[in-house]
């Protein structure tokens, strides 16, 4: 479904991303894990066409591509890349003074569904993640918990209707009942979509078994495995790598 060749990404002339070549197969499950420092939000970034992050050139020629459904998205800005269908959550989202999240939505669909349809669907999930509709009348995740904030985040994923969905760190500062609440809609609503799950532990991974772990050190894949891989990480660290 996208496919990396060569993916080399600088910040501030210093290179964080070498040479990453992957395919994300559709309708997958991926873990990314790795130390703090190893490139895993920066892959993230890069994929959705974050404008901070350079793609590395040499003698002034891109050595980057990036594919999406076989179409080369490369040099497409992060707006453009959304529209064909990725999807990327926010490691700490941010409260939106005076607009609702359905305000938002509308924003983001531009008139592919009507406003009914949306405060409809965004509703039914809602009912699905146990999120208020107090909350989803409130401007958007103020005075919101972490929880609901990851909750939230995962239903504008679902009512956009994107087919790769990357949630960085979707379990971090979410504690166990609504981590339940959330690999459980993602498991139930998976289907022809691809997740990519950046995650520091196993927590969600318990709930939302991966297909492939992806071990990131330095700015490079260095570990490919199945679920196992994840649980060994667990017990042992990072050090073998």
């Amino acid at each position: 479904m996208l496919k990396l060749k060569n993916l080399s990404v600088s910040i501030e002339n210093k290179k964080i991303l070498k040479d990453i070549d992957f395919e994300f197969k559709k309708g997958k499950i991926y873990a990314v894990m790795g130390p703090n420092g190893s490139g895993k939000s920066t892959l993230a970034y890069a994929i959705m066409g974050h404008p901070a992050y350079k793609l590395v050139t040499r003698n002034s020629q891109l050595i980057t591509q990036i594919s999406f459904k076989n179409e080369d998205i490369t040099d497409l800005e992060a707006n453009e890349r959304a529209e064909k269908g990725i999807f990327l959550s926010f490691q700490s989202p941010l409260a939106l003074s005076g607009v609702t999240v359905y305000q938002l939505l509308q924003l983001a669909m531009n008139g592919k569904k009507d406003p009914l349809t949306i405060r409809r669907e965004a509703q039914k999930y809602a009912k699905e993640l146990g999120i208020s509709e107090e909350l989803l009348n409130r401007p958007l995740n103020e005075g919101a918990s972490g929880g609901e904030r990851k909750k939230m985040e995962v239903l504008q994923a679902a009512v956009l209707d994107k087919k790769f969905l990357i949630f960085d760190e979707v379990d971090t500062g979410v504690d166990v009942d609504a981590l339940k609440k959330i690999a459980g809609f993602l498991k139930k609503h998976q289907e022809n979509r691809t997740y990519v799950l950046i995650t520091h532990y196993n927590r969600i991974l318990h709930h939302l078994q991966p297909d492939y772990v992806l071990i990131m050190m330095d700015g490079k894949i260095v570990k490919v495995g199945d679920a196992s891989l994840a649980k060994k990480i667990e017990e042992k660290g990072y050090s073998a790598y």
